[in-house]
């Protein structure tokens, strides 16, 4: 039954989400999620390039004990931080141009002999987080080569925004950012796992938004900064109480650092905390990032929409600058979810953010919407929810919006 339901799942995001090009002087064939069946010669608002992977998720009914088995459900979902992404913006009306790997197996949709499919085995605890888990993703270092990204390179110069994960090699990654370069394109780094966020060391001068969560965050700072200068916070009773200033003064070092190393905008997620949102300029520079973004035709309906409940330069400041010393750092607290898993809440964060920057919206009011997408994940099966509501988005992100404040604006030094 699990497997016929997997396979349904598969079928389904066959047929939807994905067009298979034969390239006859390569191994793989093509890997790209699209809407509505676009090609590649028709453009795209942003392209994602990353994983696409099988979520085998074990959530027990009970609290598990080690050593033996636990009465649970075991379920497959369509996975992979960029897959997760993309849908997302999909859904909302964004049009992403994706670029991936997959095997020949029973999970695979694209199809190479030598290619295992990537998969990703979470336990999640009784309240929906993962517990532990295990991923078998080689197949997107080995096959998602820079000799295979170089032929999207039109794809990539002509996007708004180049989305990548931590999925992908060094040479990859490289490859991907200096196609971005080429044409000015933002580049937007989603660390993935604690262990894969370190891979940000060899292209920190491309990027121009960098997604870590706290742990994930402490090990970019040290990558970046060549030892183990920093620590994770400790998540205890005191941790939990402490205020909104109090926490970002404890993450404001490592933030400094990623900052310093070039990346423009650095995102900070804190779960129930909240989102941090950090750059050496204020709300003008970050409008500079996107400079050039224009409102699309086919996500009209995005930006009228979140611009009614959100109106732009709420977040304007005389006192903008550009000293090399200055950090600007605004809290956007979480909403209220009925959680379920929280699987797919970060990438969801990533898409709609995405997805509403492409949309023309600025970055304060992205990140509402990436927010509120976040908290329909949480309240979801799947990673990515089945439907995502415009008009209960756009309300979620009013609340987010108007409740977001600044907790920084001085120089640190």
């Amino acid at each position: 039954m699990e497997e016929s339901s997997a396979q349904r799942r598969l079928d389904s995001i066959s047929r939807h989400l994905l067009l298979q090009t034969p390239q006859p002087n390569h191994g793989l064939q093509q890997a790209v999620l699209l809407s509505n069946g676009k090609s590649e010669s028709e453009g795209s608002e942003a392209v994602v390039i990353g994983g696409m992977v099988l979520d085998i998720h074990a959530t027990p009914s009970i609290p598990s004990n080690p050593r033996t088995t636990t009465p649970g459900k075991v379920s497959y979902v369509l996975g992979g931080v960029a897959r997760n992404v993309a849908e997302c913006m999909s859904k909302l009306g964004a049009k992403p141009f994706m670029i991936s790997a997959l095997g020949l197996d029973m999970a695979g949709i694209l199809k190479h002999q030598n290619v295992e499919t990537p998969v990703v085995c979470n336990v999640l605890d009784v309240n929906g987080e993962v517990a532990a888990g295990v991923a078998s993703v080689e197949a997107l270092e080995k096959f998602l080569t820079s000799e295979w990204i170089q032929q999207f390179k039109y794809s990539i110069c002509s996007a708004p925004v180049l989305m990548i994960d931590a999925n992908l090699n060094l040479s990859a990654l490289k490859a991907s950012c200096q196609l971005a370069a080429e044409s000015k394109i933002p580049v937007w780094f989603e660390p993935v796992s604690v262990a894969k966020s370190r891979r940000i060391n060899s292209i920190s001068k491309y990027v121009s938004f960098a997604s870590p969560n706290e742990d994930e965050l402490v090990a970019m700072a040290n990558a970046l900064s060549g030892g183990n200068v920093f620590s994770p916070i400790e998540r205890d009773s005191s941790r939990n109480q402490c205020s909104t200033e109090t926490l970002f003064h404890m993450l404001k070092p490592a933030i400094w650092v990623l900052l310093e190393k070039g990346i423009k905008i650095v995102v900070v997620t804190v779960g129930s905390n909240g989102v941090f949102l950090c750059s050496k300029g204020g709300p003008s520079f970050m409008r500079t990032v996107c400079k050039g973004n224009k409102p699309y035709v086919s996500n009209a309906e995005l930006f009228n929409t979140v611009t009614a409940s959100c109106p732009s330069n709420t977040f304007s400041n005389p006192s903008d600058s550009d000293k090399s010393s200055f950090l600007f750092a605004v809290h956007f607290p979480a909403l209220p979810a009925s959680v379920v898993r929280l699987t797919g809440a970060g990438d969801c964060l990533v898409g709609g953010t995405v997805a509403s920057i492409c949309a023309g919206l600025d970055v304060m009011q992205s990140l509402a919407v990436g927010i509120a997408a976040s908290k329909a994940a949480v309240e979801a099966e799947a990673n990515v929810p089945r439907v995502l509501n415009l008009v209960a988005i756009a309300d979620d992100a009013k609340l987010v919006y108007s409740a977001a404040k600044v907790v920084f604006h001085q120089s640190v030094l």
